[in-house]
């Protein structure tokens, strides 16, 4: 190989590494999401949804600003599932948005896919939730991502918060 070729093929490797180290700022959080068909009571009416960890609604995420997290979804459901980062943007990894059929596959039922999100611009509380079909009525749950370490809030920092997520298990009311 001539020099010129090892010089580019070199300066294109050290780009390609500080591109990667540059990514992620802050740390790398890990989830695990076990989604189960669970039996729920409520107004005297038991019903099986599908649930996260055993919960509706699913875990928080919190995170920071520059943060990076890989949550592990193992559908032990009836049905294919993906979940969507609402408002989180995923100009470096698409295949991890969650949008069924667009940008990858639903996650069939005995398998799993690991989701790479970055948060590299956003701050504040979004959602996250599945994006196939009636699983979004019960597939859901809070992200709340914190300014990034070192910084401040750009208002006074709240002395508590508590997280509401409002759902209704019917979905022709939720998605007409």
């Amino acid at each position: 190989m001539n020099p010129k070729k090892k010089e580019s093929l070199f300066l294109g490797s050290l780009f390609l590494a500080v591109q990667c180290l540059c990514m992620v700022k802050g740390d790398v959080h890990f989830y695990d999401f076990v989604l189960t068909e669970e039996n729920f009571t409520r107004l005297c009416s038991t019903e099986t949804m599908l649930a996260v960890n055993g919960s509706i609604p699913g875990p928080v995420i919190r995170v920071h600003k520059g943060d990076m997290m890989y949550v592990n979804v193992h559908n032990q459901g009836y049905y294919g599932v993906t979940i969507h980062w609402h408002g989180v943007k995923q100009p470096r990894n698409p295949w991890s948005d969650g949008t069924n059929y667009i940008t990858q596959c639903p996650i069939e039922p005995g398998s799993n896919f690991t989701y790479e999100v970055i948060f590299s611009t956003e701050e504040g509380t979004l959602w996250w939730h599945a994006h196939s079909d009636w699983t979004r009525v019960s597939v859901h749950g809070a992200i709340v991502i914190l300014p990034a370490i070192g910084t401040t809030y750009p208002f006074p920092k709240p002395d508590d918060e508590e997280i509401i997520i409002l759902g209704d298990k019917n979905w022709r009311l939720v998605f007409p």
